[in-house]
């Protein structure tokens, strides 16, 4: 800060002592009879005033001098370490001043720290949905190679199969990148649980006739208070799920029970269960366990977009299973919400 600058944030001092000066002038003039004699001490007042908030005006810009001096290399130097390389505040309002700074660097470095965090998250993402994308294309460029012997009907039953794969991740692909923006795309009503369940089922139903799987629904139109497109693409993760591990000839049953407090909507299959220690991570982002890696490809998303998507639907999710027995996913519709339980 120049002296100038300094001289001019002192611009309320320096009208106060002038008024001042200007009330004791009158005071002295009209007290005193003789003017030659008040004129003079007028002039003595006056240079020594003068004398004495200049130098309180120039000792402060000098003090505080050291300072704003180090404040500008800081911010002319660019130092990463910005925190560190904060002066000493000279008084409590310098203080109160740098405390500030503090709290918005370190406001901002979080938000950084989230930033790429989101971004690092959003590009394994990416590359594993490229990776699990490209398998369904292989299979397919695989099919038309080696058509030689084969019927139509067969492979277009088999390309059916592919395109559907295809279709299932550009579809949690589409939900991903639109989850951040949930606030914009979503309307509570009541929705009917028995219809998004058939709906799903209806999507997976050539899978359903391939296992010779089971589907198992009580009877009875259960209300529940949710976005219907959201809830059909977390329907269609459960399922989906549910149709990979459950065994050949198995059974996936669905049942809403219902207390005081909410609405539940539980998905079991008869499939090869979790391990207890995979159970806790199931909807990690990016979690396969180890029933992804050994009995089919997974990216360890569809659990994940579901739990996510839940939390801001304001549901819950909850999971039990057992080796070997079944996996029961859960959904939960508390009974009293309101928009603004919704994130």
């Amino acid at each position: 800060m120049s002296f100038l600058a300094y001289v001019k944030d002192k611009r309320f001092f320096l009208i106060l002592y002038f008024v001042l000066m200007l009330f004791v002038s009158l005071i002295m003039l009209t007290t005193n009879g003789n003017w030659n004699l008040a004129a003079s001490n007028l002039l003595y007042t006056h240079v020594i005033g003068l004398f004495l908030v200049s130098m309180y005006i120039i000792g402060g810009y000098y003090y505080r001098r050291s300072f704003y001096i180090e404040l500008k290399e800081m911010m002319h130097n660019k130092k990463e370490d910005f925190l560190v390389a904060l002066p000493e505040p000279q008084n409590e309002e310098q203080a109160l001043f740098v405390e500030v700074i503090k709290k918005m660097q370190n406001t901002h470095y979080k938000q950084m720290r989230k930033f790429m965090h989101e971004k690092r998250d959003h590009q394994d993402f990416i590359m594993s949905w490229i990776h699990e994308v490209k398998l369904p294309i292989a299979a397919s460029g695989l099919l038309l190679e080696n058509r030689a012997g084969k019927t139509v009907d067969f492979l277009a039953d088999k390309l059916e199969d592919e395109l559907n794969k295809m279709d299932s991740y550009v579809e949690q692909a589409l939900y991903y990148s639109r989850i951040d923006s949930f606030s914009k795309d979503y309307f509570i009503t009541d929705v009917a649980l028995d219809q998004i369940v058939k709906k799903s089922v209806k999507k997976y139903a050539k899978l359903f006739i391939t296992k010779r799987v089971r589907f198992q629904m009580n009877e009875g139109e259960r209300l529940v208070q949710s976005d219907s497109k959201w809830l059909v693409f977390m329907m269609d993760q459960m399922v989906a799920n549910a149709l990979k591990y459950v065994h050949e000839a198995g059974e996936i049953s669905f049942k809403v029970e219902e207390d005081s407090t909410e609405k539940r909507l539980l998905i079991q299959d008869s499939g090869i269960g979790i391990k207890p220690e995979d159970l806790p991570r199931v909807f990690e982002r990016g979690f396969t366990g180890a029933n992804g890696r050994t009995h089919a490809k997974s990216t360890g998303m569809g659990l994940y977009l579901a739990k996510q998507m839940a939390l801001k639907l304001g549901h819950k999710l909850s999971i039990e299973s057992e080796e070997g027995a079944y996996t029961r996913v859960t959904i939960h519709f508390p009974k009293i919400r309101s928009y603004y339980h919704l994130s």
